[in-house]
């Protein structure tokens, strides 16, 4: 920028400052373009911000490819002015797939584990969750998209047991299912930090961190103003637009 511009690189420096511009930094982002988007948004809001009466919000999803990797050396041991530190590298011991159900109101955790993600290992989960939530209750199941969701059979299950009623987020909108949060606490603290043996070692650990997670469950909240969120949206896909025509060349890119 200095030398397209002529200026030092101390001046660049102090306008970029001022102006909160980080230009070395990037986050990763995708703007939906589900055609029902803010019908999908706002049915899913809806139940974050008015939960039905004796029925549980559930936020579904499955974590693939959870990998038991078995770190080359022990770490060295976390003491005063030390942080623990793990290798570099690994020896592979397989995959498991993680499928959770982040109950919205308590906090609380429903979980299964199996070796693959398809639509019998979902309605496998589905029938677990089935038989330990009380018969009275109406379940409400916010999920993706992804094919397995909506295969014929899981459409036939559902029909035969009316208390469930699925609520699919819009596409590239992860962000909505709140489930995602507890996976990146899970990941963070379980998955990608520890040392595991075999597959059996991983779900145990797995296990372990959702028992004691269910002891003492703290909910995540929906707190954004709906109406904000689309509008900063909105903004995106303006600026996107005006960004996809290059004046200088006339062209699209």
């Amino acid at each position: 920028m200095a030398r397209a511009t002529g200026l030092s690189k101390s001046s660049v420096q102090r306008l970029w400052s001022a102006h909160a511009i980080a230009p070395h930094r990037t986050r990763g982002f995708k703007l939906s373009k589900d055609l029902r988007f803010e019908e999908k948004f706002w049915d899913v809001v809806g139940l974050y911000l008015n939960p039905p009466d004796r029925a549980l919000v559930l936020c579904c999803d499955e974590k693939s490819q959870c990998q038991a990797l078995e770190r080359s050396q022990p770490g060295l041991p976390l003491r005063q002015g030390h942080i623990r530190t793990q290798t570099h590298d690994s020896y592979r011991h397989g995959t498991v797939t993680l499928f959770a159900a982040l109950d919205y109101l308590s906090g609380k955790v429903f979980a299964h584990t199996a070796p693959r993600h398809r639509h019998q290992e979902w309605l496998a989960f589905l029938r677990k969750i089935d038989a330990q939530v009380q018969s009275d209750l109406d379940i409400h199941i916010i999920c993706d998209n992804y094919s397995t969701h909506k295969h014929a059979k899981i459409r036939a299950w559902l029909k035969r047991h009316p208390r469930f009623h699925l609520h699919f987020i819009p596409t590239s909108s992860s962000w909505l299912n709140l489930v995602e949060r507890f996976f990146g606490e899970i990941t963070r603290k379980v998955i990608r930090s520890g040392s595991f043996r075999s597959v059996g070692a991983l779900v145990a650990d797995i296990f372990a961190f959702l028992n004691h997670h269910n002891l003492n469950p703290k909910p995540y909240r929906w707190t954004a103003d709906p109406l904000r969120t689309l509008e900063k949206i909105d903004r995106a896909w303006e600026a996107m637009l005006e960004e996809t025509y290059n004046p200088i060349y006339g062209t699209s890119h």
